[in-house]
């Protein structure tokens, strides 16, 4: 049966408000996208701001902090016990290299063992079970290195301990030396190549690089006993070591003047041996019968 001209023009009345609505969820729709964006990008925006992460190491902030009271020290000409302005300057320009290093993300640090004994170092904690990990009170643990021997690369060494019979001299942020007795813990920045030694004059324990920080039992979450040196030698070395001669990454490595590293370890070929000839003796020729005749 044909629509009616009112009918028909209901429909068409009820087409054009479906229409209407559908354009006005569209437009919804796109100003609601356009609002969500808007609202991401005023919340994301403090988190686009945010400072380096190195800005927030530990190490980072105390080797700053570290530099920045020596060059006070040195712009006031500070009376410093026993230290040049030079020697001064040059500490400075260590610490510089360390917040370099610092800087370009090197999170680990490495450990060189060579005062002739078993050096105790603090590393990372153990693997433990998750219900196991809270129970641990230490933010590192404690490793014994073998001397002649250098942790392992990307192994990170925070730090030595030295125990309650070691003596050494610390610097100080305010450019003064200052003599310090175990039991303490020696902290290094991330990045740090620490070389210890013993002097074999005094048997005070040295660094090659100012340590970052001269740690005593109570002050942090480092593990710091109360023994000897006689102790520490009775361990076994459990620390990940390298044997000094094998390892790529040493200061101050030795090499004999006018001997390069591949001419020492190239294998030199043998001398061939010539044979060896009879000896022959040459007897003077008699002239024969009758020669003085002719």
């Amino acid at each position: 049966m044909p629509l009616l001209i009112g009918d028909r023009a209901a429909c068409q009345f009820e087409n054009f408000k479906i229409q209407k609505r559908r354009k006005a969820m569209k437009l919804f729709k796109s100003l609601l996208i356009v609002l969500l964006v808007l609202v991401n990008l005023v919340f994301a925006q403090p988190t686009l701001a945010d400072k380096p992460k190195f800005l927030k190491n530990p190490d980072y902030i105390e080797v700053t902090k570290n530099m920045n009271d020596l060059k006070k020290a040195k712009e006031t000409q500070a009376q410093t016990e026993g230290y040049t302005s030079e020697e001064i300057q040059r500490k400075i320009d260590e610490l510089e290299f360390q917040k370099y290093a610092l800087e370009t993300g090197t999170t680990w640090g490495k450990c060189i063992n060579e005062t002739g004994k078993t050096l105790a170092v603090y590393g990372p904690t153990p693997d433990f079970d998750d219900d196991d990990d809270d129970d641990y009170s230490y933010s590192n643990a404690l490793y014994f290195l073998a001397n002649g021997e250098s942790t392992k690369d990307k192994w990170d060494c925070e730090g030595v301990y030295l125990p309650n019979d070691a003596k050494t001299t610390v610097f100080n942020a305010d450019g003064t030396r200052e003599a310090a007795n175990g039991p303490i813990a020696i902290k290094i920045a991330d990045g740090s190549q620490l070389v210890v030694t013993t002097n074999s004059n005094t048997g005070a324990v040295e660094f090659n690089i100012p340590p970052t920080k001269e740690i005593k039992a109570g002050q942090e979450k480092w593990f710091i006993p109360n023994v000897a040196q006689a102790a520490i030698d009775n361990r076994v070395p459990n620390a990940p070591g390298i044997k000094i001669a094998d390892a790529t990454n040493l200061i101050g490595k030795k090499t004999e003047p006018g001997v390069s590293d591949s001419t020492r370890t190239q294998p030199q070929p043998e001398p061939k041996l010539q044979p060896q000839l009879p000896e022959i003796t040459l007897q003077p020729k008699l002239p024969e019968k009758g020669y003085f005749r002719k």
